[in-house]
């Protein structure tokens, strides 16, 4: 039995390393990832990991696992941070406040068979001052990112309080992962 991961992340593979899985291969996936019309976020950030895993080929001997990390905030869903504009505006909006990072997983085992988790991880930042903010977008480390920071980088020193998976809002919830993949039949280190 092979592995396939369903990113082109660097987080997700490390994060899947720490579990002991070791992709046989990485594919990307070629998906729309706009929400749809009234789309709450879990039901986004389910279908977009379900349609990751669906959207590589997987031989008969494969098992593929596909994730997707949606910040939202209340029933908005954020987008990630493509400019340092969107980036200024995302962190304004989720400064002094709680946000939900939820963080899908689907397996899609031998069997042909989608197994799918969400885990919702409740972040509350600080608030920030402008200062802050420049600051951290200085650093470039939340472009491209779901809500327009990475919590494993300098944006952890704006969480007040977490509750949930910390590796979820990363990337990978691993408690949720390590069930899905030992339930198609993966042998994990």
């Amino acid at each position: 039995m092979k592995l396939v991961l369903a990113s082109t992340s660097p987080r997700r593979r490390d994060l899947l390393a720490r579990i002991g899985a070791v992709p046989d291969r990485v594919a990307a996936p070629d998906i729309d990832e706009s929400p749809l019309k009234a789309e709450l976020p879990r039901v986004y950030a389910l279908r977009l990991a379900e349609a990751k895993a669906r959207a590589v080929d997987r031989a008969a001997d494969e098992v593929v696992v596909a994730g997707d990390t949606t910040i939202a905030l209340g029933r908005r869903i954020l987008p990630p941070a493509e400019t340092v504009e969107v980036q200024r505006k995302l962190l304004g909006l989720l400064s002094g406040r709680r946000h939900h990072a939820l963080s899908a997983v689907c397996v899609i085992g031998i069997d042909g068979r989608a197994r799918i988790r969400l885990a919702d991880t409740v972040v509350a930042f600080k608030r920030l001052t402008e200062a802050e903010i420049d600051r951290y977008i200085d650093c470039g480390e939340g472009l491209g990112k779901a809500g327009g920071y990475a919590i494993q980088g300098r944006a952890e020193a704006f969480v007040r309080h977490l509750a949930g998976s910390h590796s979820g809002v990363v990337g990978l919830p691993l408690y949720d992962t390590r069930t899905l993949l030992e339930s198609a039949g993966v042998a994990l280190g």
